[in-house]
């Protein structure tokens, strides 16, 4: 019994013993400390992430995060974190997570429900805006003039109106399409779905003015389509001069109608290299989202699984598109966190910040000087409406206005916010009090966001990580630009001595000068294969073989190399007609021009690779130097703790 007591609490100790403490300190870069629980933080977030197994390793993943660190210490050490450009990128990230970071969660998921509700619905509308000034609030004027246009929308119809009043300027009468939420800026977009179809809004304000929209139409969103294409590039993106793009796109098509396998000519023809390989599929998209509002009407026109479209054409070229899904909206949960996102970023955010200052006013503990605004209003008088009110000098400056956690806000200080708010009053027939109220309340929600934003990094540890993370990753950039990557680029007498040094390194695989005959009939393969040995062209060829509607023979001419898609895996290089080959569900015959052997590239035709190698070399030096320059010491203690807690 004395034994199994002492191996339990021998288990117990090592188990304690393996934990790391928040305070361990792994190593240090001089006299910079890096923690365990760092370390151990990244290498378990990034761990998934990493293909090359040697990285999972503890003591290589180390090693790369010393180098990391040591990189950190000399971006510090030539003070980019002080470049003027740097600090804006910085803190315009910051803000912008900040944001990702600051929300009342209930307000959060009540929009974010509403956001979905809308998403299932498409919108097609018009609108009417009179632009206004943000802070004006002189509008009965404006307001009473789109309550004119809406009644003449509604007994004339919008296109007279919007022929006679848009003037590009403070008018602007605009079609507007199909749109579902998110497109719009929020009160806009609840202004369209509030509105019944065939109905014209009321006048509402946004940051661009005053507007009414009218509905034209309702429809279900479309949803999310999943296509594959065959596409033939524009006459100037072609490789193959001979090719005309309408007539090759027809010449596919002839051969999806003859049975051909939509996928295997993709492999063959497809000029999309992104997605050829993979028989044309591209990944799914939803109304809206591409560049080409012609492909993708012709993609969410399809409705039967397999179904395919005519030849049409974009800007990028020719298409033939394959329907392969078509689904709707995807289930709330699914879209919750893109949603959410979304929300965040939008104007909806406003709500969200009301919300939160809410919430927070107990936490920091504000509370409501009633003697200092009774006194603010006061000093309130005639002036304060001819924008000419200036601060009393008898003012007590350093006095107590308000408190938010650890922050004072002086007299001085509100006085000023009142004195610049003054433009907006001008002319305002209001009480001192109405005043006084309404401006405390705004700066009351924005100053308690203020604080919550500048303190977030010491109460949200998440977000600490996350910023910290942002700011050393920003710095690296930098560092690696300066240091790496315009070193290589810009070193033409170096980066010449590293090809000359490493040519061996840079081959072309065995190529090909040829053209490659296709067919789904091995029959007409073999007559192709005839009339290339009796020295036939290969415009003779196509004309005797493709006879009237049949599409029997398509030819691609190009240098091949060894590895290339469109060539079979046993293809023999040799000048001359090779053999039949079956190949991505066709047949072909090549003729072969001529045949280059394996030879160097020059180092224009290795530049890409040449210059990574190049930038490689550098920066391995450069580490070996940061080695030499900062005293690196690991507390092997500790490790040993990460490397137990890890593994178990």
């Amino acid at each position: 019994m004395k034994q199994l007591i002492t191996v339990i609490f021998f288990c117990l100790s090592l188990t304690v013993f393996a934990q790391i403490d928040k305070n361990d300190v792994l190593f240090t870069v001089d006299d910079d400390s890096v923690k365990a629980s760092e370390f151990v933080r990244v290498y378990n977030k990034n761990l998934d992430l990493v293909k090359d197994e040697s990285q999972k390793d503890i003591d290589a993943y180390l090693e790369l995060f010393i180098n990391y660190q040591l990189k950190v210490k000399e971006a510090k050490r030539l003070e980019l974190d002080k470049d003027a450009k740097y600090v804006r990128e910085f803190s315009n990230y910051k803000s912008q997570l900040t944001k990702n970071f600051m929300s009342d969660s209930e307000v959060t998921d009540l929009l974010v429900k509403e956001a979905y509700e809308r998403s299932k619905m498409d919108i097609k509308a018009s609108h009417v805006l009179i632009r206004i000034d943000e802070n004006e609030k002189d509008t009965i004027q404006v307001y009473n003039r789109l309550l004119e246009l809406r009644d003449r929308i509604i007994k004339e119809g919008y296109a007279p109106v919007q022929k006679q009043v848009h003037d590009g300027k403070m008018v602007f009468a605009e079609d507007l399409g199909y749109f579902s939420t998110f497109k719009m800026v929020y009160p806009f977009e609840t202004a369209a779905y509030n509105t019944k179809v065939g109905e014209v809004s009321m006048p509402f304000r946004t940051r661009f003015g005053y507007h009414i929209v009218n509905v034209t139409d309702k429809r279900p969103s479309l949803g999310e389509v999943t296509v594959a294409h065959i596409m033939v590039a524009n006459k100037s993106n072609q490789k193959d001069s001979l090719v005309n793009p309408e007539t090759r796109i027809n010449e596919i098509y002839k051969k999806l109608q003859q049975g051909e396998k939509f996928e295997s000519l993709a492999k063959q023809f497809s000029d999309d290299k992104s997605s050829s390989a993979k028989g044309g599929l591209l990944t799914p998209f939803t109304g809206g989202q591409l560049g080409s509002q012609e492909f993708e009407d012709m993609a969410f026109s399809l409705n039967k699984k397999d179904e395919v479209t005519k030849p049409f054409k974009t800007d990028f070229g020719w298409h033939i598109v394959k329907l392969i899904n078509k689904k709707g909206i995807e289930p709330y949960e699914d879209a919750k966190a893109a949603l959410e996102n979304k929300v965040r970023r939008d104007s909806r955010s406003q709500l969200i910040n009301s919300a939160l200052a809410n919430q927070l006013n107990e936490k920091y503990k504000v509370a409501d000087n009633e003697e200092a605004l009774a006194y603010f209003e006061s000093i309130i008088n005639d002036n304060y409406f001819k924008q000419s009110w200036v601060v009393p000098e008898d003012l007590e400056a350093d006095k107590v206005f308000m408190t938010i956690g650890t922050k004072t806000i002086t007299y001085a200080d509100f006085a000023q916010h009142l004195f610049k708010n003054q433009r907006n009053y001008t002319n305002k027939v209001i009480s001192a009090n109405a005043v006084i109220n309404g401006i405390y309340d705004s700066y009351k929600e924005e100053q308690i966001i203020l604080y919550h934003k500048n303190n977030l990094e010491f109460e949200n540890e998440d977000f600490a990580h996350v910023l910290k993370e942002y700011r050393d990753g920003l710095l690296l950039f930098d560092l690696m630009e300066k240091q790496v990557w315009n070193a290589a680029s810009k070193d033409s007498v170096g980066l010449k001595a590293y090809y000359e040094s490493h040519k061996s390194d840079y081959m072309w695989e065995d190529r090909v000068d040829a053209v490659i005959l296709s067919s789904a009939d091995e029959k007409m393969i073999k007559k192709a294969m005839s009339l290339l040995e009796k020295g036939d062209s290969i415009e003779a060829i196509k004309t005797e073989l493709n006879k009237g509607e049949t599409q029997n023979i398509i030819s691609t001419s190009a240098v091949f190399e060894f590895g290339n898609q469109a060539l079979p895996k046993d293809f023999e290089f040799k000048k001359g007609v090779s053999k039949i080959y079956r190949h991505n569900d066709a047949y072909h015959v090549i003729n072969v021009d001529s045949v280059l052997p394996k030879s160097p590239k020059t180092i224009d035709e290795a530049r890409g690779k040449v210059v990574s190698d190049y930038q490689n070399q550098i920066e391995s030096d450069w580490i070996k130097s940061l080695h030499e320059r900062y005293t690196v010491k690991v507390n092997n203690k500790v490790l040993k703790k990460v490397k137990s807690q890890i593994l178990n």
